[in-house]
């Protein structure tokens, strides 16, 4: 048997080989094609790689030809059976048997066919007793009635003895097997169900490459319905005559498809098979449309095609398939004039307009002014009902519809496909469509439309966009509308790129040419840009001046498609200002008004900023399942956009956990990387270092530092001032504080201090001041450090920010238990476990809890007369090293700090042992060790605990930690 690919099944062949091993036998049943044969194969090949004894394995693949051929499937199954196992039989079982195998005269009586199921039984236990024995029957619909009885009898009598089975069947959809009867009792029956959409594109294009075009995936996708087999065929068929275009020819299905399909289909007399037809053709067929369409009596041609399991009607008078592949094959089988007809019978009975216009495009395969605006209409008409995909076919068929002395008009249908395209997401074949026009059109104007299409079609990737844009300038020469649109796309490469003054400079000469070519729609969208410009760059007044001129230009907040983003940047802007609960309200009610109707981009722009509100509003849950949303409305495109995977990530770092978090923001970094598009870049890179300051080590804090350190560099290098990257400078700040930088630190905070202006929202000042409260404690000030962050979670009380509070609560409840003032840590902590578990940030939350933990066996320590140093642990593992022999340089590298971090720390471990050298150190630390370990062994019901649990090291903020192995210098 041939091995195929098993995109898909890793799960269930894992199923099949467990139930394998605990049960007597395994029967994989499903349709035609699903892929049993291959799970078979698969099955056994992976049991001779994973080393299990194969014994004696007897197959057989019946044929639908070999069902009348008594025996049959048993002689196969025997064809490796020594005849030295026949020998051992009886004299009466072994002449039936060798008379069943063609070895002798044929069974003709009840006795001899019993002497041959006797037979066959003992032949099988003879076999286990030298080995494992594993009968394999490929198709058992189509074994023979005389060799399924004898397998059915041995079935039943061979559970002990060390004989397996695994057997195919072919049954309908939903159907159950019909010859379980065949496998030993305990045999368990595995469905094997249909492929996802996801799983066959994987399929079609690790056969067939990755070029296959997308409207040929979804077709496939469409007619295979998960079917592997129909959808490699179908594939293979259609990529050899020539993928599907858009053009509305049917789907090519292979002739032998086509065959097996429809066998008794063309049994059918011609009026039956021309109602099939029809019925195939329409998009929704009903008896009451096939009445309408002038078809005679389809009542009647319908029960006959449902007598052979072809169609049938339901209770509503709906026809349906019974599979989608054979309303495909129904149509490839039929010539082109009858499909032709079909559709001009359709196109006369159907009233929504849409559909209509679709069968008139494919009554009338040339070209025909008349049709091609009948079909411009119908595809202005879908997109104003939210069906860009529908309205991109229609104008397409316009486009082709449209005369050769109509080149204009041609271009201009084709523009609109492109746009259509755009709106639906099919991002490959927007850009094939416009790349037609840019190589086709004689006129400069349609160039540049094409190019915008192109740069619309870039997404987020527009830093290779520059000479793109220049050549449209070139076509844009004297038309000022048109320069204005290539400005704009200017300002927004600008933007993502993180040159803010170019940016700036390019929105507002859009606006300007805009203006005087009387273009409200580029004006606003430059007004917007400029706004978003202004407010990275730290001005909130200025962008708050470009906004209000931009709404004011759309009407207001209530003007529909064209205050979209006006909505979704104004609502930002409350975001950056703290007023939280205003830009939830805006966003929210924009997702809800925007509905079905908005294109991918503008769906998921607003999830993306729904995302980032809610974690900030402390609704963790929400943005998790907002972040998911986001991803799915893009998962159709096949594109892994920077701005979706940000949003995953900062979704992970509220309600997740950090490993989630962390893989996820790498992967935007990356896909913001690939882009050039360094404004997600910022962000991407922010949540990826608050990811790593989650885990609370030394590590984590060093991946952290890198990460904002870049954050720092790229901010300064764009100019940008904005609130974000102020309290990622606190982040910073606190990251450098866990590995003892604290110089570096106070530097940061003295930088983002100077960059604060007089307006500052309350949550850039609480960062600061919480990264400052972290930095005195770990200079060993605690008081000072926890004035400080009183201070901050006070600033938070007011601020509708739970998740920053829930932040500065587990730092205070931090240095208060470093300074022993054990209640006001307790009161702390407690209050950030019970508001983090309240709010779903599971992150923060487990954080609490470990801080409550170490708290209160820290107060368990202390009753028992323990209370020894506490480390930092960046301060722990220094010393650890350092006891370990380590030279200062050795342990800078070991843990990617500098020297001079390495003295400062080590000159603290040394005042907290009341030591002088090395040596002494190492002393001290075992000494502290054993000692505290004895007062926790007494204190604790003289229940025995390892050493190295009874002293804790913590750093300020975050979790306090076992001193490791490597502190025992004993080991």
């Amino acid at each position: 048997m041939e091995v195929r690919s098993l995109t898909g099944r890793d799960e269930l062949l894992d199923t099949a080989r467990a139930e394998l091993t605990a049960r007597p036998g395994v029967l994989l049943h499903g349709p035609p094609g699903i892929g049993k044969s291959t799970l078979v194969a698969a099955l056994m090949a992976s049991s001779a790689e994973h080393g299990r004894p194969a014994g004696t394995v007897l197959s057989c693949s019946p044929a639908q030809e070999d069902v009348k051929l008594p025996f049959v499937g048993l002689i196969d199954l025997f064809a490796r059976v020594p005849e030295s196992c026949l020998e051992t039989l009886a004299p009466v079982p072994r002449t039936a048997l060798r008379a069943a195998l063609l070895r002798g005269s044929e069974p003709a009586d009840d006795r001899s066919r019993l002497a041959v199921r006797v037979a066959v039984l003992e032949v099988l236990r003879t076999l286990a007793a030298a080995g494992p024995v594993l009968l394999v029957v490929d198709g058992l619909q189509w074994l023979d009635e005389p060799s399924a009885e004898v397998l059915a009898f041995a079935a039943r009598r061979i559970e002990d003895v060390g004989v397996r089975v695994v057997a195919t069947e072919r049954v309908a959809d939903g159907e159950q097997p019909e010859r379980l009867r065949c496998c030993p009792p305990g045999t368990v029956a595995l469905p094997v169900p249909p492929l996802t959409d996801s799983e066959v594109a994987h399929l079609v294009r690790t056969g067939f490459g990755p070029g296959v075009p997308p409207a040929l995936l979804r077709a496939v996708q469409d007619a295979a319905a998960g079917n592997p087999w129909y959808a490699s065929e179908v594939a293979r068929e259609a990529l050899r005559e020539g993928a599907p275009d858009g053009s509305g020819q049917a789907l090519p299905v292979p002739r032998r498809l086509r065959a097996l399909l429809l066998d008794q289909v063309r049994t059918l007399p011609e009026t039956a098979r021309r109602t099939l037809l029809v019925a195939s053709t329409a998009a929704r067929p009903s008896l009451t449309l096939l009445r309408a369409a002038g078809l005679h009596d389809p009542a009647a041609d319908l029960a006959e095609a449902d007598g052979l399991g072809v169609a049938a009607v339901d209770a509503e008078g709906t026809v349906r398939f019974r599979h989608p592949m054979l309303r495909a094959a129904v149509r490839a089988d039929a010539p082109a004039h009858s499909r032709r007809e079909a559709h001009a019978l359709l196109a006369r009975a159907v009233t929504e307009p849409v559909e209509r216009a679709r069968h008139l495009a494919l009554a009338h395969p040339h070209e025909d002014e008349t049709v091609a605006r009948a079909l411009m209409s119908a595809a202005a008409h879908a997109r104003r009902h939210g069906a860009p995909d529908a309205a991109f076919e229609l104008a397409g068929f316009a486009a082709r519809r449209t005369p050769g002395d109509h080149p204009e008009d041609r271009g201009e249908r084709l523009l609109a496909a492109a746009e259509y395209a755009c709106d639906a997401g099919r991002l490959e074949e927007a850009g094939q469509v416009a790349g037609t026009v840019l190589g086709t059109s004689g006129s400069a104007r349609q160039r540049v439309r094409a190019r915008l299409i192109l740069l619309r079609n870039a997404g987020q990737a527009l830093e290779g966009t520059h000479d793109l844009i220049e050549e449209g300038l070139r076509d844009a020469a004297g038309d000022p509308e048109a320069q204005a649109w290539l400005h704009h796309w200017a300002a927004l490469r600008g933007l993502l790129c993180g040159e803010l003054e170019d940016a700036a400079r390019f929105a507002g000469s859009a606006a300007r040419q805009a203006a005087l070519a009387g273009d409200t729609d580029t004006r606003i969208g430059a007004l917007a840009t400029l706004a978003r410009v202004r407010s990275l760059a730290g001005e909130p007044a200025a962008a708050d001046a470009a906004l209000e001129e931009a709404l004011a230009l759309v009407g207001g907040a209530d003007a529909g498609p064209e205050s979209w983003g006006l909505i979704r940047m104004r609502a930002i802007l409350a975001l950056d200002s703290d007023k939280v609960t205003e830009a939830r309200e805006q966003v929210t009610g924009l997702l809800a008004d925007i509905g079905e109707f908005a294109g991918v981009e503008e769906v998921m722009a607003t999830l993306v900023a729904l995302t980032r509100i809610q974690v900030r509003a402390g609704l963790c849950r929400e943005a998790l399942r907002t972040a998911a949303r986001c991803s799915s409305a893009l998962a159709e495109t096949g594109v892994q956009a920077a701005p979706t995977l940000y949003a995953a990530a900062l979704a992970a770092t509220a309600g997740g956990t950090a490993d989630e978090a962390r893989r996820l923001a790498e992967q935007a970094v990356r896909a913001s990387e690939a882009d050039g598009d360094r404004l997600f870049l910022l962000r991407a890179l922010a949540v990826l270092g608050q990811a790593r300051l989650l885990v609370g080590d030394p590590q984590g804090a060093a991946a952290a530092v890198e990460a904002l350190q870049r954050v720092k560099e790229l901010g300064e290098a764009m100019s940008a001032a904005d609130p974000p990257l102020l309290r990622w400078y606190g982040d910073l700040a606190e990251a450098l504080v866990v590995l003892g930088e604290s110089d570096a630190a106070g530097a940061v905070i003295g930088e983002a201090r100077a960059r604060v202006s007089g307006d500052a929202p309350g949550s850039v000042l609480a960062a600061l001041e919480r990264a400052e409260g972290l930095r005195e404690a770990g200079l060993g000030r605690a008081k000072e450090g926890a004035v400080r962050l009183r201070a901050a979670v006070d600033l938070l009380r007011g601020l509708p920010l739970p998740v920053e509070l829930v932040r500065t609560l587990i730092a205070l409840g931090a240095v208060e238990r470093r300074g022993r003032r054990r209640n006001a840590a307790r009161t702390a902590l407690g209050e950030a476990l019970e508001t983090a578990t309240r709010i779903g940030a599971a992150p923060l939350a487990a954080r609490a809890r470990d801080e409550l933990t170490r708290l209160e066996s820290g107060d368990r320590r202390g009753e028992a007369g323990a209370e020894g140093p506490e480390l930092t642990p960046t301060e722990a593992r220094i010393a650890g090293l350092v006891g370990g022999g380590a030279t200062n340089r050795e342990v800078a590298a070991e843990l990617f700090i500098s020297v001079k971090t390495v003295e400062g720390a080590l000159s603290r471990v040394y005042r907290k042992f009341g030591v002088r050298s090395r040596t002494a150190l190492a002393h001290a630390m075992a000494a502290a060790v054993i000692a505290s370990g004895a007062a926790v062994d007494s204190a604790e019901d003289g229940q025995m605990r390892p050493p190295e649990q009874a002293m804790t090291f913590s750093q300020p903020g975050g979790p306090g930690l076992r001193i490791p192995r490597a502190l025992d210098t004993r080991r």
